[in-house]
Formats: structure tokens, C-alpha cells, sequence
């Protein structure tokens, strides 16, 4: 399955951030939304973001929506991170609260996966909620992630939070497949 199929696939459809899509973080920085990130950014905060978002490079930040209609539903992405001495790639999400409980998260991180998965630059995709958030651990556990302990992070800066280390096996990295065994 190539890229663009797998991006397409169960319902939603990954479309790359763009300088348009800074209604959706406003949209998103309310107390409902970022309770478990530390709560609402700052104006200044969001525009910083949604540079990153723009820049995000090795990875790709992503505005998700339903394949039949166009409608936006929330954002995902991956990028690079340096995790336990190797460079990983780590993916978050966000769906609105009016599309939450229907699968999209999960049918979303699938399509990321997918995304990340055809760059062949990093064997593992993780994903770090914190242990309190049950929608988040589930969307993990739905996406075929694999859940590895607890880690302690400091996000937003200053306020320290302890996560769960979910980690998905992309498989091989660069352009060749490990040699197969002797015949």
C-alpha cells in the first residue's frame, strides 16, 4: 500500500499542516483540550507552534480529516526525538471534542504510522501520554502500539508530568532489508 492510500484509508485522510490551519490550534487551546499538557497556551505560544508546525522537518505535522467530506476533525503528527541514546520518531494528536468516540484518533494514528513508517529513517514510533489520560493510552493500545513503562517528562517547561512509554516497531531503516538466513 502506498503512502497516499494508507493516508486515505478508514475514514480520515492526513492533510499536511499548512499557514491556514492556525484556526484549528486556536480551536484546540481550551481546558478540555490541554488539560493533561499543562492547560491553554498563550497567544504568543500558539504562533509559536504553529511555526513549528509548519517547520516540522524531519517528520510532518498533520491536519486530520474525514475522507468523505473534507471537515476538519483535529491535527496529528510525527517528528524527530532523542530517546534512552537513539533518534526516534514521536507522534502526538489532538481530535475536537464534537468527533472524539468514534475511532478517529485511532484510525489516525494508523495513517501516521504509515506516514512514518515509508520515511525509513527510524525503527520505532513512540508516543508519550501521561498515565492519567485514558483516550490517549487507548488510542495507543487501538494503533498496535506496544506499552513499555512509565517516564517522567517536563512539558510544558517547568511542569513535570509522568507518561506512558507506548512504542511502535516500524521496521527496517534505509534503503535495504536486513539480510535473510543462510540457505
Amino acid at each position: 500500500m502506498d503512502t497516499t492510500d494508507a493516508m486515505n484509508a478508514g475514514q480520515v485522510r492526513l492533510e499536511p499542516w499548512a499557514e491556514g490551519d492556525f484556526w484549528l490550534l486556536e480551536r484546540t487551546n481550551s481546558p478540555e483540550m490541554t488539560g493533561h499538557l499543562g492547560g491553554p497556551e498563550t497567544e504568543e505560544q500558539l504562533v509559536a507552534r504553529h511555526a513549528r508546525y509548519l517547520a516540522v522537518a524531519p517528520g510532518r505535522m498533520y491536519r486530520v480529516t474525514l475522507s468523505g467530506t473534507g471537515e476538519t476533525v483535529g491535527s496529528i503528527g510525527f517528528w524527530e526525538r532523542s530517546w534512552r541514546d537513539a533518534t526516534v520518531w514521536e507522534t502526538g494528536w489532538g481530535i475536537l471534542p464534537e468527533f472524539q468516540r468514534r475511532g478517529l484518533a485511532v484510525r489516525a494514528a494508523r495513517a501516521v504510522v504509515e506516514a512514518a513508517r515509508a520515511t525509513r529513517a527510524h525503527r520505532y514510533l513512540h508516543a508519550f501520554p501521561g498515565v492519567g489520560h485514558a483516550a490517549s493510552n487507548a488510542v495507543c493500545r487501538g494503533a498496535g502500539f506496544e506499552l513499555l513503562g512509565q517516564a517522567d517528562f517536563e512539558y510544558p517547561k517547568g511542569r513535570w508530568m509522568t507518561s506512558n512509554d507506548w512504542r511502535l516497531d516500524l521496521g527496517p531503516v534505509g534503503g535495504t532489508e536486513p539480510p535473510g538466513r543462510p540457505r
